[in-house]
C-alpha cells in the first residue's frame, strides 16, 4: 500500500478489529485512564460481584507499550490477516467463531487454578499462530531474517525464542492447546471419517449480518441492510418536493407526476363549499 491509510483500508474487518482495540486498550493504559485490573480476568468477581465484563475485555489486553506487545500485533497484522484473506476469504462469521470458539476453550482452561492468567490475549494471538501454521505448512517464513523453516514450525519456533528471551511459556502453550482443538474438530476429525459437527452457529452469523462488514458464503441469515446506516427515511426539499432516494420511490406513481402538481402540496383530496355543492 502506498499509504498507511490505504493499507488500514485494506485490512479485513475481523483483524482490524481486533488488532486495533487491542491497540485502543493499551494506549489508554499508557495515558492512565483506567487500572487493567479492572479488565482483568476474575472469576471471583465474576461469580461474586457480577463482573461480567471480564470474561471479555481481558482479550484485548496484550500488555503494556513493549517488544512483546508490538510482535503480537504484528502477528494479528500478518497472521490473522492472511488467514482471513486466505482460508476464511468471503467466511467472516466462521473467522469470527473460530475465534470465539478460542476465548471460549481458554476461559475454560483458565479455570484450572495452576493454569489461570488474568491476561488471556497472548493465548488467542498465539492461537492465531498455531491455526495459520495448520493452514499453511509448506509456507516459507524467516525468524529475523537469521533461520529458514516452514510454517508447520513456527510455533515451536515461536515457543523457543520465548524461552530464549525469558518470557513466560503458558500463554504460548495455553493458546497452542486452544489451537489444535479447534482444528482438530473442524479439519482432521472430518478428514478421518467423522462427522462434522463443529458448525459455525446461528447467533454468529446474525452477528455479523448485524455488523455489516465481511462476507459469509452460504449464510443462513441474510445481511441486515439497515447495518451500518445511522438514519434511514424520505428527504423534503424545502419547496416540498421530495427528493428519490431509492429506486422504488423513483418507479412509484407519486414519483412519476409532474412537478407542477405536487410542489408545495401539502394536502390533496376533495374539496367541498360551505354551501354544501
Amino acid at each position: 500500500m502506498s499509504t498507511p491509510s490505504e493499507y488500514y483500508q485494506s485490512l479485513p474487518p475481523v483483524s482490524k478489529f481486533y488488532g486495533v482495540t487491542c491497540l485502543m486498550t493499551t494506549a489508554a493504559l499508557y495515558l492512565q485512564l483506567y487500572d487493567p485490573w479492572n479488565i482483568a480476568l476474575s472469576y471471583s468477581l465474576v461469580i461474586k460481584k457480577f463482573q461480567v465484563w471480564r470474561l471479555v475485555t481481558n482479550f484485548f489486553f496484550l500488555g503494556p507499550f513493549s517488544f512483546p506487545f508490538a510482535f503480537r500485533l504484528i502477528i494479528i497484522a500478518k497472521y490473522g490477516v492472511s488467514l482471513e484473506k486466505g482460508p476464511f476469504d468471503k467466511r467472516t462469521a466462521d473467522y469470527v467463531w473460530m475465534l470465539v470458539f478460542g476465548a471460549l476453550s481458554l476461559l475454560v482452561i483458565a479455570a484450572v487454578p495452576f493454569l489461570s492468567s488474568p491476561f488471556m490475549g497472548a493465548s488467542l494471538v498465539f492461537m492465531i499462530v498455531y491455526v495459520w501454521s495448520r493452514e499453511f505448512p509448506n509456507a516459507r517464513i524467516n525468524i529475523y531474517g537469521v533461520v529458514s523453516l516452514k510454517g508447520f514450525y513456527l510455533p515451536w519456533a515461536m515457543l523457543a525464542l520465548d524461552l530464549i528471551f525469558g518470557d513466560p511459556l503458558m500463554p504460548d502453550i495455553l493458546g497452542m492447546v486452544a489451537g489444535h482443538m479447534y482444528y482438530f474438530l473442524t479439519v482432521l476429525y472430518p478428514l478421518s471419517g467423522g462427522k462434522y459437527i463443529f458448525k459455525t452457529p446461528l447467533w454468529v452469523h446474525k452477528l455479523v449480518a448485524y455488523w455489516g462488514k465481511g462476507t459469509q458464503i452460504n449464510s443462513p441469515v441474510q445481511r441486515d441492510p439497515s447495518a451500518g446506516v445511522a438514519f434511514r427515511g424520505r428527504s423534503y426539499r424545502l419547496n416540498g418536493a421530495r427528493t428519490r432516494p431509492t429506486d422504488q420511490d423513483q418507479t412509484s406513481p407519486a414519483a412519476q407526476q409532474p412537478n407542477n402538481q405536487t410542489d408545495g402540496v401539502v394536502f390533496r383530496g376533495r374539496s367541498y363549499r360551505l354551501d354544501g355543492n
